[in-house]
C-alpha cells in the first residue's frame, strides 16, 4: 500500500464513523418523562422539562432521582453497591436499575 491508500483508508474510515455518529444522534429517540418503577409497579412519572430532585422511598431503600436539563440518574442511594449511582443518566435506550431496592428508572415519550 502506498501513501494515497492509506490516506483514502483513512478518509473511508472517518467518513463511516462521523456518519454513523450524525445517524445515531437523529435516530435516538428523545424523551419526555421518566417513569420510575419499584417492585414492578410505577412509583412516579417525571417530567425531563422540569428539573427537579425526587426522593424514592421504598420498604428496599432510598434513591434520589435526580431531573436535570432533560436527563434522569440517581445521585444517591443506600444500596451496599452503589451501581444505579454509577450508571450514569438513563435515555430512551437505556435504564437505571438499582436491583437492591427494586428499582428502575425508564425515559419515555408523553403517552
Amino acid at each position: 500500500m502506498n501513501k494515497k491508500d492509506i490516506v483514502l483508508f483513512l478518509c473511508i474510515v472517518v467518513s463511516s464513523i462521523l456518519t454513523f455518529a450524525v445517524l445515531w444522534l437523529a435516530l435516538v429517540p428523545r424523551g419526555d418523562v421518566a417513569v420510575v418503577n419499584v417492585d414492578g409497579e410505577e412509583y412516579a412519572r417525571l417530567p425531563l422539562d422540569e428539573n427537579t430532585e425526587f426522593l424514592v422511598k421504598s420498604g428496599y431503600g432510598e434513591n434520589l432521582v435526580v431531573v436535570e436539563d432533560g436527563e434522569v440518574y440517581i445521585k444517591e442511594a443506600d444500596c451496599p453497591d452503589k451501581v444505579c449511582v454509577r450508571t450514569g443518566k438513563a435515555n430512551a435506550m437505556k435504564s437505571v436499575v438499582c436491583a437492591p431496592h427494586r428499582l428502575v428508572v425508564t425515559v419515555e415519550g408523553k403517552s
